[in-house]
């Protein structure tokens, strides 16, 4: 009798370990741009600044290295958690992680944006996807791939302008979600979405209406996102992991992506 509850217990656990996802092969790609001086972030935001407190030998004759680091929580590559534009909604701190980690779908619209800089990804564009694609599933990490990673360390060309301050935001150029885009992955009840510009609104939005329909269904967006041309229209896994900032707005996000063998 005890055998048999040994063999038993033996076989749940293998039965257990098997069905863990294998990450041992295929890729990762790193979708996080370095956080630095050079970091892009909104016109009206504090930049990112790191200064040293030590970085060399210790009397003691150890090594020792430490910075400070100062910024908005809104640039570089960052998450907007659903406060940011839905009162009483999620802060960061609160943003579950199935909503963080997930199947990834990215949806490439290079090709428009690169023919109209303020160009909206619609419904039609995430109803020709899944046409082609297949249903993005519950718990998705949608990614619009807008092909605008590549310029990211050319402020003027990635924002619009280069100026920063008020009268800048004006000036602002650079594509994003539609209003009916946002409804329609809200229906379909993804976990999150993601692209390559500097916000999930278009430059030149007025109303920040994808924010607005997004975030009142608590559902985060991760912003300047890096490129994204490696990974394939399904089949990746998405992890996607800011700092937890409590009550927070935003934060810093490291976000990466697995892409399995074949």
């Amino acid at each position: 009798m005890l055998l048999r509850i040994i063999l038993t217990f033996w076989a749940l656990c293998f039965a257990f370990s098997a069905s863990a996802q294998d990450i041992s092969g295929g890729k990762w790609v790193d979708l996080t741009h370095p956080f630095n001086e050079q970091s892009v972030y909104w016109p009206t935001a504090e930049t990112f600044t790191k200064t040293e407190v030590f970085h060399g030998h210790t009397e003691g004759g150890w090594f020792y290295s430490a910075y400070n680091f100062s910024a908005a929580e809104h640039g570089g590559t960052h998450m907007d958690s659903p406060i940011h534009f839905a009162e009483g909604a999620n802060t960061t701190d609160k943003v579950p992680l199935e909503q963080l980690i997930g199947p990834g779908f990215v949806i490439d619209v290079s090709r428009q944006a690169a023919a109209d800089v303020d160009y909206l990804v619609t419904a039609a564009d995430i109803e020709a996807f899944e046409a082609e694609h297949g249903p993005i599933p519950a718990g998705a990490i949608v990614l619009l791939n807008t092909g605008r990673a590549g310029l990211y360390s050319d402020r003027a060309a990635y924002m619009g302008t280069a100026e920063r301050g008020p009268e800048a935001v004006a000036k602002l150029h650079f594509p994003g979600l539609s209003a009916d885009g946002a409804a329609l992955l809200v229906a379909r009840k993804i976990a999150a979405v993601g692209l390559d510009t500097p916000s999930i609104d278009r430059g030149q939005s007025k109303d920040f209406a994808a924010h607005v329909v997004l975030m009142t269904n608590n559902v985060p967006a991760f912003e300047n996102v890096a490129d994204m041309s490696s990974l394939p229209p399904t089949g990746s896994t998405v992890i996607a992991l800011p700092m937890k900032i409590e009550g927070g707005s935003g934060g810093p996000l490291r976000i990466v992506a697995h892409v399995p063998v074949g």
